[in-house]
C-alpha cells in the first residue's frame, strides 16, 4: 500500500465502514425476523452475510504471515539504523503493562461494585466446562516455532470422518522474522541482497493488502450482519448487568482511561480517534486483532505518525500480545461473576492474582484463539470452577465485539505514546498538517 494511499483509506473508509454497520445491522435484523434456520425465509440471506463476512476476514487473515515476517524483518533493518531502538522496545513492553494494570483494575472495581454473578436470570444448568483452556506453559510452547512458516494444524473428529484444519500462530511468525532479520544483519554483505528482497516483497504484499482494505465496507456489512441474523440481543436479559459491567469498562478505558493518557502527552485525543478509528471500528465487526492487523499497522503510520519500521514491529507485537480488552477487563469481571454465582469468596489476595494473570498472562496465551482461554487461565490461577465459562458462552460474540475494539485501539495507542515520548512521532502527520506523502519528518527518515 502506497503512503498516499493508505492516508485515502483513514480519511474516507471510516464513514463508509460506518455505513456498512448500519445496513448490516439492518439486513441481519430482517433476516432474525424472517427466520435463519434452513428451510425459513430469512436463511438465504442470512447465509450470503455469513459467506460475505467469513471470506473478507479470510482474505485479511491469508495476507497477515506475510505481512508479518517481511515487515518485521524491514523494521529490524531499520531499527538497527536508529540509536533509541532497545529504549523503543523496553517503553513499549512497559506501556503495555501499564494499561493493561490500569484496564484490570478497572475491571475489578466494576465485578466488585456491580456485582453481576448475584444479579443473573442464568441458570447452573448453563455451566460447560470449555474445549480450550489457556495454560501457562501455552507461552513457552508458543514461543518455539514448529517448522519455518509457524503453521499448526489440528485434526477434529466429527460424524465419524476426521477434518484436519490449519492455521497460523503469530507469535511464532514474529518470532521468526525477528531472528530472520537480526541474522540477515549480522551476516553482513550476504545478508542485503535478502534483505532488498524482503523489501521488495513487503512493497508487494502491501500492494495486494490495499486491494483486500478496499473490500472493508462489503466485508463489514456481512460480519456485522451475521452477527445479528445469528444471535441476536435475546440473550443479554439473562446476563444484562454482566454484559453492562464489560461494556461499562471497556468504554471506561476506550473513552477516558485511553484520551486521559494522550493528553498528559500533549497528544489530542480526537486526533487519536479519527485516525485510528476505521481500525477500531474493523476490529469491531471482525471480533479478530489479527484479521484487523494490516489496518491497524496502516493508521498508525499514515494517521498518526508513527515511523513505519518502529510500527511494523509493535503493531504485530500488540495483535498477539496487547488485549485491554480481552485480556485484563472482560477475565477480571468475568471471574468475579463466576466467583459471586457459585457462593465463593475472593481474598485480596485472589484480585492480586487476577491483576498477575491480565498484566502478564496475555502472552502466555498469545497464538491461542478468543478471550476463553485468557478467562480459563485465570479461572485455574484462582481455582475457580472452569464450568463457570458456559454460564457467559452465551453472549460471548456480543461482547467480543467490544473486547477487540479496544484491544485494537489499545495496539495503536502505545506505538503513539512510545513514539511521543522518545520523540519520533511526526507530530505534522498526527496533527492532520500533512500526508505521510508529504513527509520527511521522523518517520520518513525511520521508514
Amino acid at each position: 500500500m502506497t503512503q498516499a494511499a493508505g492516508s485515502r483509506f483513514v480519511s474516507g473508509f471510516g464513514l463508509q465502514v460506518l455505513a456498512a454497520m448500519v445496513v448490516g445491522v439492518l439486513l441481519g435484523l430482517a433476516a432474525r425476523r424472517l427466520g435463519v434456520a434452513e428451510g425459513e425465509a430469512g436463511f438465504a440471506l442470512a447465509e450470503t452475510l455469513r459467506i460475505l463476512g467469513s471470506s473478507f476476514v479470510q482474505l485479511l487473515r491469508a495476507l497477515v504471515p506475510p505481512l508479518v515476517f517481511t515487515a518485521v524483518v524491514a523494521s529490524i533493518a531499520n531499527l538497527a539504523e536508529l540509536q533509541n531502538a532497545a529504549r523503543l522496545v523496553w517503553r513499549t513492553l512497559l506501556w503495555f503493562a501499564v494499561t493493561a494494570l490500569i484496564a484490570v483494575a478497572i475491571g475489578i472495581a466494576l465485578g466488585v461494585v456491580l456485582q453481576p454473578g448475584l444479579h443473573t436470570a442464568v441458570t447452573a444448568e448453563t455451566a460447560k466446562a470449555p474445549s480450550t483452556t489457556g495454560s501457562w506453559l501455552d507461552f513457552l510452547t508458543g514461543l518455539i516455532p514448529g517448522n519455518f512458516l509457524g503453521l499448526t494444524a489440528s485434526t477434529r473428529l466429527a460424524d465419524g470422518a476426521a477434518t484436519t484444519s490449519v492455521s497460523f500462530n503469530v507469535l511464532q511468525i514474529l518470532v521468526i522474522a525477528l531472528v530472520a532479520g537480526v541474522a540477515a544483519l549480522k551476516a553482513g554483505e550476504a545478508g542485503r541482497t535478502f534483505l532488498a528482497f524482503n523489501a521488495s516483497a513487503l512493497a508487494v504484499v502491501r500492494k495486494i493488502l490495499w486491494w483486500v482494505i478496499r473490500l472493508t465496507p462489503l466485508g463489514t456489512v456481512g460480519l456485522l450482519g451475521s452477527a445479528v441474523a445469528r444471535y441476536g440481543w435475546d440473550a443479554l436479559g439473562q446476563l444484562g448487568q454482566f454484559a453492562f459491567a464489560v461494556y461499562l469498562g471497556l468504554a471506561l478505558v476506550l473513552f477516558v482511561v485511553y484520551p486521559a493518557l494522550l493528553g498528559a502527552h500533549g497528544l489530542n485525543p480526537i486526533r487519536f480517534f479519527r485516525a485510528a478509528w476505521p481500525a477500531i471500528q474493523l476490529g469491531f465487526v471482525t471480533r479478530s486483532s489479527i484479521g484487523t492487523l494490516p489496518v491497524t499497522e496502516a493508521v498508525t503510520e499514515t494517521g498518526l505518525g508513527v515511523p513505519r519500521a518502529y510500527a511494523a514491529f509493535a503493531v504485530p507485537l500488540g495483535a498477539t500480545t496487547k488485549m485491554d480488552g480481552c485480556a485484563a477487563i472482560y477475565p477480571a469481571i468475568s471471574a468475579i461473576f463466576v466467583a459471586q454465582f457459585y457462593g465463593l469468596t475472593l481474598a485480596p489476595t485472589d484480585y492480586l492474582l487476577i491483576v498477575f494473570v491480565s498484566v502478564i498472562g496475555s502472552a502466555a496465551t498469545a497464538g491461542l484463539t478468543g478471550a476463553v482461554v485468557m478467562l480459563t487461565l485465570t479461572l485455574s490461577t484462582l481455582g475457580l470452577p472452569l464450568e463457570g465459562v458456559g454460564l457467559l458462552l452465551a453472549i460471548d460474540p456480543i461482547l467480543d465485539m467490544g473486547r477487540t475494539a479496544v484491544n485494537v485501539a489499545g495496539q495503536a495507542l502505545v506505538p503513539t505514546l512510545v513514539s511521543r515520548e522518545l520523540g519520533v512521532l511526526d507530530q505534522a502527520v498526527y496533527d492532520g498538517r500533512i500526508t505521510p506523502a508529504d513527509d520527511t519528518g521522523p518517520a520518513a527518515r525511520a521508514g
